[in-house]
This record gives C-alpha cells, sequence and structure tokens, in this order.
C-alpha cells in the first residue's frame, strides 16, 4: 500500500498526505508500547496521553508523528531507501516537510490491491493502516479504506461578469448572490444555502482577469466544494471601444471639415469633453491621440492609457452643379 501511494508512482494531490497516514499507521503498529495504547485508547488517547502499558499510576505517554514518512519506512526495512527496489536509486527522496519528486525513468505499473501488496508479509500489524483510524478508546473499529477517504474537488465553476467601461476606470465592489448546497453537522445530509460574494474589480483589469472564490461550490459527502470563478467581460460601449488600456473614439465629420479644417469635441471615459484642433486635412482613417486619457494601466493605476481618435469623413450624397465647377477649378488633379 505503501507503494501504491507513494508520490513518485500516484500523481493524486492527495497521495502525499496518504503516504504519510500509511507510515504512522506502521510507526504505531510496529511499537509494542504505541499499539497498546492505540488498542485500549484509540487514536485521540495515543495523541492525547494514554496511560503507558508499562508505567506506574498516573504515567503518561504522549505521541507524535514526525512526519517524515521516508525515515519511518527506512527504519524499519533497513537501507537508506527502502523503494530503490521499485522506483530505481535516486527515484524516491524524502526531506522532512516533504518530497523531492525526480523524474527521468518510467514509473511501473504496480497494483497493489488485495494480496499483491508487497508489505502484506508483515502480518505483526494485525489489521494494518485499515484499522487504525477511528475515533475513541475501547474497542478497535475498522476504518474507512484509505482510497475511500480521500476527496476530489470538483471542476470550478465558472461565470461570464460583465462590467462597463466606467467601472472598469473607476473600480468597484459587485455583489453576486449565489445559491449552494452545504453539509449540516451530521456531515451526511445538506440543506441549500445563500450566499453573498463580494467582487472588487480594481481599476485597469484587463477583459478576461479571471476572481476566484475557493471552495464556494455545492458540498456533498464525497467531495471537496468547486472553486466559482468570475471572469471579466467588457460591456459594449456606446462611444468608445477598448484596446488594451488604450480607449477608441470614432469622430465622424464632413467633407467640408475634413477638406478646411475644424475643432472636434471629444468626449472622455470622465465624462469630460476636450476640443481637438484639426487643422491640416482629414483623410478618412486619419488617428489622433490624446496621452494619457485611457484607461488606467491594472499594475500602475496611477498612470493611464491613451484615447485614440478615428476620423471618418462624411461626403454629400449630391453637389449642386454651381459648386461642382467651383470644385473643378480649385481642386488639385493629385
Amino acid at each position: 500500500m505503501a507503494l501504491k501511494f507513494h508520490p513518485d508512482k500516484n500523481k493524486d494531490p492527495n497521495a502525499e498526505d496518504k503516504f504519510k497516514e500509511i507510515a504512522e499507521a506502521y510507526e504505531v503498529l510496529s511499537d509494542p508500547k504505541k499499539r497498546s495504547i492505540y488498542d485500549q485508547y484509540g487514536e485521540e488517547g495515543l495523541k492525547a496521553g494514554g496511560v503507558g502499558s508499562s508505567g506506574g499510576p498516573g504515567s503518561t505517554y504522549h505521541y507524535t508523528f514526525h512526519g517524515d514518512p521516508h525515515a519511518t519506512f527506512a527504519s524499519f526495512f533497513g537501507g537508506s531507501n527502502p523503494f530503490d527496489m521499485f522506483f530505481g536509486p535516486g527515484r524516491s527522496r524524502g526531506t522532512t516537510n516533504g518530497f523531492d519528486h525526480v523524474g527521468g525513468e518510467q514509473d511501473m505499473d504496480l497494483d497493489m490491491d488485495g494480496d499483491e501488496d508487497p508489505f502484506s508479509a508483515f502480518g505483526r500489524f494485525g489489521n494494518g493502516v485499515n484499522g487504525f483510524h477511528h475515533g475513541g478508546g475501547g474497542r478497535r473499529h475498522p476504518a474507512e479504506p484509505l482510497h475511500r477517504r480521500g476527496k476530489l474537488q470538483d471542476a470550478p465553476v465558472v461565470h461570464e461578469l460583465r462590467v462597463s467601461l466606467e467601472e472598469i476606470f473607476h473600480g468597484c465592489t459587485k455583489r453576486m448572490k449565489i445559491t449552494r448546497r452545504r453539509l449540516n453537522p451530521d456531515g451526511r445530509t445538506a440543506r441549500s444555502e445563500d450566499k453573498i460574494l463580494h467582487i472588487v474589480i480594481k481599476r485597469g483589469w484587463k477583459e478576461g482577469t479571471k476572481i476566484t472564490f475557493p471552495k464556494e461550490g455545492d458540498e456533498t459527502p464525497e467531495n471537496i466544494p468547486a472553486d466559482i470563478a468570475f471572469v471579466l467581460k467588457d460591456k459594449p460601449h456606446p462611444h468608445f471601444k477598448r484596446d488594451g488600456s488604450n480607449i477608441i473614439y470614432s469622430a465622424t465629420i464632413c467633407l467640408k471639415e475634413a477638406l478646411c479644417g475644424c475643432t472636434v469635441n471629444i468626449p472622455t471615459i470622465d465624462n469630460r469633453v476636450i476640443p481637438l484642433p484639426c487643422t491640416d486635412i482629414i483623410k478618412p482613417g486619419t488617428v489622433k491621440r490624446l496621452r494619457g486619457e485611457g484607461l488606467p494601466f491594472p499594475k500602475s493605476p496611477t498612470q493611464r492609457g491613451d484615447l485614440i481618435v478615428e476620423f471618418k469623413v462624411r461626403f454629400p450624397d449630391r453637389i449642386p452643379p454651381q459648386s461642382r465647377e467651383i470644385l473643378k477649378q480649385h481642386l488639385p488633379l493629385s
């Protein structure tokens, strides 16, 4: 079973915790004193302080797992690394606070269920790890098998959150009401529960930014609640289009203004109006840029992008004959 849940073999996110739990079970059940206390008082009595099997009246024994499963198996089976025979030298290396996963060699496809468990020969452990975990003193009750105890988290639940350019410019907080299932204290039945999530949207955040609320989804006895995520989506704006931290405004002028010059009043995202003088000839597609009048930069909200003005020229549907003659005389051929 230790091989089955060894982190170098099993890539399940819970494998490391199960591997440590198996090591703790071996350490307790292979020690006569620890096992005697465990048989009488259970896991809580062992860790909280049960009466020692060889101690006198009032003597107590406190046990705490040291946290290094590799040290446990090394001391029991001998050698610096008892898993070398299965993974090859250097494949399994322990550290005090976790595991170093070293790649490079093909994992062996081992099925450690039933009689094929290579540790089953050590029968003195009695019920082994499957009998280790239970609540109180007195009789020992077989616990649920390790592979059934691990819970998997449901996939994230993703919602689209539409925001206006004004909300991106100023920043805002949106309140979203969700309804989810939550377990009752008995751990088996569930209830429906409403919750208000406060989504803080910071100035300048880009479309596609994801805000995640961990484990706010439905809860059942078999699962870890899913994360709830919101992905920002820009609302259409009546005047502007967004281009990153820049905003684009389309200004339409007539042919006379394009040829003879004009001043165009440009609205801004913060409800001001900027006069934009145009003294040169404006061709269709001409672009002018108002620096620092766009949206805040996400990582530096005191600075802003630009307001880009794209010009469209509106041509007349018809020209009076006399005006046409004047244009012929005065407009250049090229």
